[in-house]
């Protein structure tokens, strides 16, 4: 299981990003994927995960109605699209797979994590 995510980038508050994560070694419908953050001084949290099949969605309080994950089976890339961006969204985006058969239940169990990337949102 191998994932690259990219994207991140440098915005002011209220703007838009788009985070890519390009996953390799597996089919995206093989695991449930996720997006995840972590900023300086908090601990990893979950931003929005979706099961193998895509049916089931979780998005944290925080960033719901703002952010939208979405998934390319043809590219076997999924998507963080991120809107209304505000300072407190500054953190380092990792993508990841739920590995191991273990049952999805929003964004618990992660346990494979790709290379992050920056986003940094300035007011």
């Amino acid at each position: 299981v191998q994932l690259q995510a990219s994207g991140g980038g440098s915005v002011q508050a209220g703007g838009s990003l788009r985070l890519s994560c390009v996953a390799s070694g597996f089919t995206l419908d093989s695991y449930p994927l996720g997006w995840f953050r972590q900023a300086p001084g908090k601990p990893r949290e979950g931003v929005s995960c979706v099961s193998d099949s895509g049916a089931k969605v979780y998005y944290a309080d925080s960033v719901k109605g703002r952010f939208t994950i979405s998934r390319d089976n043809a590219k076997n890339t999924i998507y963080l699209e991120m809107n209304s961006l505000r300072p407190d969204d500054t953190a380092v985006y990792y993508c990841a797979a739920l590995t191991g058969g273990n049952t999805w239940w929003q964004c618990y169990g992660y346990n494979s994590f790709g290379q992050g990337t920056q986003v940094t949102v300035s007011s």
